[in-house]
């Protein structure tokens, strides 16, 4: 089903070419004086200087060639050449319609479908998630729905931090408490125990003991930087340490992403990204991109028409180990000759841009990424605390995601049993709901590349633009259509019929823009256009349902067209909330 802009620009187009003007003007846009009109069209202003006309005279040209069309209500030129275009309260009617007819509530599917991959997680493991994983993981969901939602295939991938210098910090960790594990045996031939010799709170004791230890002890760092070079070159003990580590950590993190319902499609990690850097380096060798210099491997990714300094990608240290860079590079290489991807999107903290511009310009120039393929970077800002700086608990430390979410659960869980419109049996579950669209909508609802501050008492509150209150109209909309069905209205909705009044109107309007802006959001990478989009068509619900005696309206047929609007819009709220990434209950 064509977009209403779609729509509104072919018969701008028709006009234009009846009034003997270049179609490639009929550009229109949704209106930034709402007041004045719904949608404006500009392009009598650009066609000054082809036809050197004054362009109120080409726009009365255009607005007299619409005069007979069923799309437009009202058309008008206005001083010095705007296009001022009013709908037809028929034709928008019809729309929403077709609209409501549609499975797909008029979302039109991707005609060249895209396999896109989304690397949005970046946890350490043997490390609990904290605060600071939040916005990689709701951003990133909420792009991976929305790019299936139109008909791509899109990929998310976890992308663990497994490989690094806290494996061997671990490692170390656990030799000096428990020497006697045969995991530290060289001449250990049997089989290795099946049940790991720690718990994931005793693993996540260890690493930030090691991590202090190491700041002031440079022989237990040695032995730790030992630990992790033995680890990657195949030390049968460490592997089997590490296959522990992974096996007990990936569990955790499923469960803690989970309960923010976000989930990958892959749950790889830098070490599988390992058996591919010997080929890639010695391509990289022959082919002449990699040199040495001062014993590192590195290559050029200066341009010319750089701005700020580029500092040479470096592959390898000088002792011959692995970077991020080197990881990152090789897990392009990877998800290339597994999947072919037409982009990559690195959901990543905004702070690591330079790093992904060495590395994009790295896989580009050596052929690890082909010309036509994306390598997009959507940098994130800082979730801050009301004083302006990151987050943290109230003893100054990093608070751990598990403890964020148990927090606005129980703001939730009180505000909810106060209002006493839930059964005491159903208020945590809907707690639950309510705050994981408080947690998601407060973070996505801002530009992702700002800072912004979280606010629990705000994030929380059922008035204003946050997630409760999107929750809250959800649910009044079910409320009305049960009392509505309990009264014993028809189950059979009845035609959409044209508004019968200006904040009718207004919400079938927004209504009607749901897949321009699911597309326009998508296009952009920007989550929170969505989150402006059903804040805006909330409100113009509220102000209809106030405006409006729905289930008191004598005349059946327009109290089923309500009905059937008031479907619609919950549809389609619902169809937004989803791809942000929670759901209503049916009652709060």
């Amino acid at each position: 089903m064509k977009k209403i802009i779609d729509y509104i620009t072919e018969e701008t187009r028709k006009a234009f070419r009846a009034a003997g003007y270049d179609e490639k003007y009929a550009k229109v846009s949704i209106s930034n004086r709402p007041d004045l009109c719904e949608y404006q069209c500009n392009g009598a202003m650009a066609a000054k200087k082809e036809y050197g006309m004054a362009p109120i005279k080409i726009a009365q040209d255009i607005v007299a060639a619409m005069q007979d069309s069923a799309v437009f209500e009202k058309a008008e030129a206005v001083m010095p050449g705007f296009i001022n275009l009013t709908l037809s309260r028929e034709f928008l009617a019809c729309y929403l319609g077709e609209m409501a007819a549609d499975p797909e509530h008029s979302v039109e599917k991707a005609e060249t479908p895209q396999t896109i991959v989304v690397d949005y997680g970046g946890a350490n493991v043997a490390k609990p998630l904290h605060v600071g994983h939040l916005r990689a993981a709701i951003i990133g969901e909420s792009i991976k729905r929305m790019g299936r939602r139109l008909g791509h295939k899109v990929i998310g991938d976890v992308h663990l931090g497994d490989w690094g210098l806290q494996m061997g910090l671990i490692i170390t960790e656990l030799q000096e408490r428990k020497p006697e594990l045969p995991y530290f045996d060289p001449d250990f031939t049997g089989e290795y125990p099946a049940e790991a010799p720690f718990t994931i709170s005793e693993l996540e004791e260890i690493y930030p003991t090691a991590s202090g230890k190491s700041k002031t002890d440079e022989a237990y760092k040695a032995k730790a930087l030992q630990a992790t070079y033995e680890l990657q070159q195949g030390r049968r003990g460490y592997r089997a340490l590490w296959d522990h580590i992974i096996r007990i950590s990936v569990a955790d993190l499923k469960k803690n992403y989970g309960r923010l319902d976000v989930h990958f499609d892959l749950w790889y990690g830098e070490s599988d990204a390992q058996p591919y850097i010997p080929d890639m380096i010695r391509k990289m060798k022959e082919d002449g991109y990699a040199y040495e210099d001062q014993g590192a491997l590195i290559v050029d990714v200066k341009e010319e028409s750089d701005q700020k300094e580029v500092p040479p990608c470096m592959i390898l240290k000088s002792d011959g180990a692995s970077l991020y860079t080197t990881t990152d590079l090789a897990t392009i290489v990877q998800r290339v000759q597994d999947y072919d991807p037409d982009e990559i999107i690195y959901v990543v903290d905004k702070r690591q841009e330079m790093h992904f511009i060495q590395t994009f310009r790295c896989a580009k120039k050596t052929g690890i990424a082909k010309d036509e393929m994306k390598l997009s970077f959507l940098g994130f800002g800082t979730m801050n605390g009301k004083d302006g700086k990151p987050f943290k608990t109230r003893e100054g430390g990093v608070m751990r995601l598990e403890n964020l979410i148990d927090d606005i659960n129980r703001e939730m869980f009180r505000k909810i049993v106060e209002n006493r419109s839930v059964k005491d049996t159903d208020a945590e579950k809907t707690a639950e709901m309510v705050g994981l669209s408080a947690l998601k909508y407060g973070d996505l609802s801002n530009q992702a590349s700002k800072d912004y501050v979280f606010d629990v008492d705000r994030f929380t509150s059922f008035e204003g633009n946050t997630g409760p209150y999107i929750l809250y109209t959800i649910v009044r909309i079910k409320s009305i259509m049960e009392k509505y069905r309990q009264e014993g209205g028809s189950a059979d909705t009845g035609k959409i019929l044209p508004a019968s009044g200006d904040s009718e109107k207004n919400l079938m309007l927004q209504t009607a823009r749901w897949n321009d802006a699911l597309a326009g959001a998508f296009a952009d990478k920007a989550p929170h256009r969505i989150c402006a989009y059903i804040y805006e068509l909330s409100n113009d619900f509220n102000s209809f349902y106030h405006d409006t005696r729905i289930l008191s309206e004598e005349n059946e047929e327009q109290r089923k067209s309500w009905i059937s609007l008031l479907e619609l819009v919950k549809e389609v709220l619902e169809d937004a909330i989803g791809v942000l990434g929670f759901s209503a209950p049916d009652r709060m």
